[in-house]
């Protein structure tokens, strides 16, 4: 087996012994990529619908980032729920920085920085999250890797450090169509299924990035299926 095939296999083992944590909430949502392109600016959209066999959760984000260096990009996000009542509404806010550490191929793996913060909305809670992402190519596989460390604290939750684990294994087969797989580890919770995600190039640095993915819950018996959509528009 490769010798950096082999070493990453094992960076995703030690990640995966972790304990596996997550803030209150969905836990499937984005893996990040550890890149930045300069002067890059995007409008997102994410959509999450869990379904179990007590509730069916339902999440979105909308966002707006900037790239403020050549290697770091600044998004804020309004997020939404619904809640037990059936209500979908804003129930907090974002602000989140992503920090590309080093060069596209400088490296056997690429490396990036995620660093979040986030307001509960109507209640003095909030969330502090950090992590890393990254990224090894093999050939037309792709291996995708992210571990973030979460602080809650508020008048209403529990103050704890908490720990996610997400990781995408793609096949990069052509631009527009890239199927994966994707794990996920939260609190109470591993999901696996699979994923899509495409690009569609404009002229200069406009492009339209989609995802979709659906994780099913393994770790306990039960329904808990979970559906992923995003777009991101780049220019």
């Amino acid at each position: 087996m490769n010798k950096s095939l082999l070493g990453f296999l094992l960076l995703v083992a030690s990640f995966c012994h972790l304990s596996p944590a997550h803030a209150d909430g969905l836990v499937v949502d984005k893996v990040y990529h550890p890149y930045v392109l300069a002067n890059e600016k995007e409008f997102e959209w994410r959509i999450m619908s869990s379904q179990t066999e007590n509730k069916n959760r339902l999440g979105q984000r909308f966002g707006y980032g900037q790239s403020f260096a050549e290697n770091k990009m600044l998004e804020l996000y309004v997020i939404g729920e619904r809640d037990q009542d059936d209500n979908f509404g804003v129930t907090g806010y974002e602000v989140e920085m992503r920090w590309m550490l080093t060069e596209q191929g400088q490296y056997s793996a690429d490396w990036g920085a995620i660093f979040e913060f986030e307001k509960h909305n109507g209640e003095d809670n909030f969330e502090a999250t950090s992590g890393i992402a990254v990224e090894k190519e093999f050939g037309k596989l792709s291996a995708t890797l992210n571990a973030f460390l979460i602080y809650e604290w508020g008048n209403s939750i529990e103050n704890e450090f908490e720990t996610e684990f997400r990781a995408k294994f793609r096949y990069r087969y052509m631009s527009v169509l890239q199927p994966s797989i994707e794990i996920y580890l939260g609190e109470d919770f591993v999901g696996i299924g699979p994923g899509f995600m495409g690009t569609y190039r404009f002229e200069g640095q406009k492009q339209l990035k989609w995802e979709a993915g659906f994780i099913s819950e393994i770790s306990h018996s039960g329904k808990d299926h979970t559906l992923r959509f995003a777009l991101e528009y780049e220019f």
